[in-house]
Protein backbone atom coordinates (compact mmCIF):
# COMPACT_ATOMS: atom_id res chain seq x y z
CA UNK A 1 0.00 0.00 0.00
CA UNK A 2 1.35 3.68 -0.98
CA UNK A 3 1.28 6.26 1.59
CA UNK A 4 -0.92 9.42 0.12
CA UNK A 5 1.35 12.66 0.22
CA UNK A 6 1.89 14.54 3.24
CA UNK A 7 0.23 16.97 1.31
CA UNK A 8 -3.22 15.14 1.00
CA UNK A 9 -3.59 15.99 4.56
CA UNK A 10 -3.54 20.21 5.32
CA UNK A 11 -1.60 19.64 8.89
CA UNK A 12 0.87 17.16 7.28
CA UNK A 13 1.72 19.13 4.77
CA UNK A 14 3.64 21.91 6.60
CA UNK A 15 4.36 19.68 9.82
CA UNK A 16 8.51 18.65 9.69
CA UNK A 17 8.29 15.25 11.28
CA UNK A 18 5.70 13.91 8.45
CA UNK A 19 7.55 15.88 5.92
CA UNK A 20 10.72 14.28 6.92
CA UNK A 21 9.22 10.90 7.55
CA UNK A 22 7.91 10.95 4.22
CA UNK A 23 10.74 12.04 1.97
CA UNK A 24 12.67 9.49 4.19
CA UNK A 25 10.44 6.20 3.36
CA UNK A 26 10.18 7.32 -0.04
CA UNK A 27 13.91 7.71 -0.59
CA UNK A 28 14.94 4.66 1.53
CA UNK A 29 12.29 2.56 -0.12
CA UNK A 30 14.00 2.83 -3.69
CA UNK A 31 17.54 2.23 -2.27
CA UNK A 32 15.99 -0.61 -0.12
CA UNK A 33 14.89 -2.60 -2.55
CA UNK A 34 18.43 -2.88 -4.37
CA UNK A 35 19.70 -3.93 -0.92
CA UNK A 36 17.50 -6.97 -0.83
CA UNK A 37 18.18 -7.66 -4.25
CA UNK A 38 21.68 -8.31 -3.28
CA UNK A 39 19.88 -10.96 -0.43
CA UNK A 40 20.27 -8.30 2.49
CA UNK A 41 17.99 -6.95 5.22
CA UNK A 42 17.97 -3.17 5.32
CA UNK A 43 19.06 -3.39 8.74
CA UNK A 44 21.87 -6.03 7.75
CA UNK A 45 22.96 -3.16 5.03
CA UNK A 46 23.17 -0.17 8.21
CA UNK A 47 25.37 -2.61 10.19
CA UNK A 48 27.73 -3.23 7.22
CA UNK A 49 27.45 0.93 6.48
CA UNK A 50 28.60 1.56 9.97
CA UNK A 51 31.29 -0.49 9.57
CA UNK A 52 32.13 -0.31 5.82
CA UNK A 53 35.35 2.15 6.93
CA UNK A 54 36.77 -0.45 9.07
CA UNK A 55 36.49 0.91 12.71
CA UNK A 56 35.16 -0.86 15.60
CA UNK A 57 31.79 0.58 17.01
CA UNK A 58 30.22 -1.06 20.50
CA UNK A 59 27.19 -2.75 20.34
CA UNK A 60 25.26 0.17 21.93
CA UNK A 61 26.69 2.64 19.61
CA UNK A 62 26.01 0.44 16.36
CA UNK A 63 22.10 0.14 17.78
CA UNK A 64 21.99 4.13 17.96
CA UNK A 65 23.87 4.48 14.44
CA UNK A 66 21.50 1.78 13.03
CA UNK A 67 17.89 2.65 14.25
CA UNK A 68 17.93 -0.41 16.29
CA UNK A 69 17.29 -1.93 20.15
CA UNK A 70 20.37 -3.30 21.07
CA UNK A 71 18.63 -7.13 22.12
CA UNK A 72 17.45 -7.10 18.15
CA UNK A 73 21.14 -6.18 16.98
CA UNK A 74 22.39 -8.42 19.27
CA UNK A 75 20.27 -11.13 17.41
CA UNK A 76 21.16 -10.13 14.17
CA UNK A 77 25.10 -9.77 14.59
CA UNK A 78 25.05 -13.27 15.65
CA UNK A 79 23.37 -14.33 12.22
CA UNK A 80 25.86 -12.05 10.29
CA UNK A 81 28.49 -12.87 12.47
CA UNK A 82 28.00 -16.61 11.71
CA UNK A 83 27.89 -15.68 7.78
CA UNK A 84 31.19 -14.56 8.19
CA UNK A 85 30.49 -10.58 7.87
CA UNK A 86 31.00 -9.17 11.06
CA UNK A 87 33.02 -10.17 14.05
CA UNK A 88 33.15 -9.12 18.02
CA UNK A 89 35.37 -8.40 20.00
CA UNK A 90 35.82 -7.47 23.91
CA UNK A 91 37.49 -4.09 24.52
CA UNK A 92 40.63 -3.58 25.39
CA UNK A 93 40.12 -1.59 28.53
CA UNK A 94 36.31 -2.24 29.64
CA UNK A 95 35.68 -5.85 29.70
CA UNK A 96 31.55 -5.15 29.73
CA UNK A 97 32.16 -3.39 26.51
CA UNK A 98 31.63 -5.76 22.92
CA UNK A 99 33.48 -4.14 20.18
CA UNK A 100 31.73 -5.01 16.47
CA UNK A 101 34.19 -5.15 13.30
CA UNK A 102 33.38 -5.89 9.60
CA UNK A 103 35.20 -8.84 8.17
CA UNK A 104 36.90 -8.89 4.72
CA UNK A 105 33.97 -10.80 3.26
CA UNK A 106 31.95 -8.01 4.90
CA UNK A 107 33.94 -5.42 3.73
CA UNK A 108 33.60 -6.40 0.02
CA UNK A 109 29.82 -6.37 0.32
CA UNK A 110 29.54 -3.21 2.28
CA UNK A 111 32.12 -1.82 -0.29
CA UNK A 112 29.97 -2.22 -3.29
CA UNK A 113 26.55 -1.44 -1.23
CA UNK A 114 27.88 2.11 -0.33
CA UNK A 115 28.91 2.95 -4.12
CA UNK A 116 25.46 2.17 -4.87
CA UNK A 117 23.69 4.16 -1.97
CA UNK A 118 26.00 7.08 -3.00
CA UNK A 119 24.80 6.90 -6.64
CA UNK A 120 21.33 6.13 -5.30
CA UNK A 121 22.11 9.83 -3.55
CA UNK A 122 22.87 11.94 -6.07
CA UNK A 123 20.44 10.29 -8.20
CA UNK A 124 17.73 11.86 -5.75
CA UNK A 125 19.27 14.90 -5.35
CA UNK A 126 20.79 15.80 -8.53
CA UNK A 127 17.29 17.78 -9.71
CA UNK A 128 18.18 20.09 -6.73
CA UNK A 129 21.44 21.26 -7.37
CA UNK A 130 24.56 20.38 -5.46
CA UNK A 131 24.66 24.26 -3.55
CA UNK A 132 20.68 23.22 -2.48
CA UNK A 133 21.58 19.26 -1.31
CA UNK A 134 24.39 20.47 1.33
CA UNK A 135 22.97 23.23 2.60
CA UNK A 136 19.82 20.40 3.09
CA UNK A 137 22.66 18.35 4.39
CA UNK A 138 24.22 20.68 6.41
CA UNK A 139 21.10 21.77 7.87
CA UNK A 140 19.87 18.03 8.51
CA UNK A 141 23.52 17.43 10.36
CA UNK A 142 22.48 20.20 12.48
CA UNK A 143 19.29 19.40 13.16
CA UNK A 144 20.28 15.80 13.94
CA UNK A 145 23.27 17.05 16.15
CA UNK A 146 21.22 19.59 18.47
CA UNK A 147 18.76 16.94 19.37
CA UNK A 148 21.13 14.78 20.15
CA UNK A 149 22.93 16.87 22.62
CA UNK A 150 19.79 17.50 24.04
CA UNK A 151 19.61 13.86 24.76
CA UNK A 152 15.92 14.10 23.38
CA UNK A 153 13.86 9.95 24.12
CA UNK A 154 13.24 7.84 22.05
CA UNK A 155 15.44 9.11 19.32
CA UNK A 156 15.92 5.97 16.92
CA UNK A 157 14.86 2.44 18.08
CA UNK A 158 13.75 0.48 15.14
CA UNK A 159 12.26 3.39 13.25
CA UNK A 160 11.91 4.09 9.39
Amino acid sequence: MVAKPVNAVPFLADYLPAMLGQASALISSEFHAEVRARGFTVAEWRVLACLATGLQISIGDLAAATLSKQPTLTRQLDRMEASGYVGRTQHPVDGRVTLVHISPKGKRIAKRLVELSHAHEKRVLEPFGMDRADDLKRMLRQLIEFHQSRGTPGAGADED
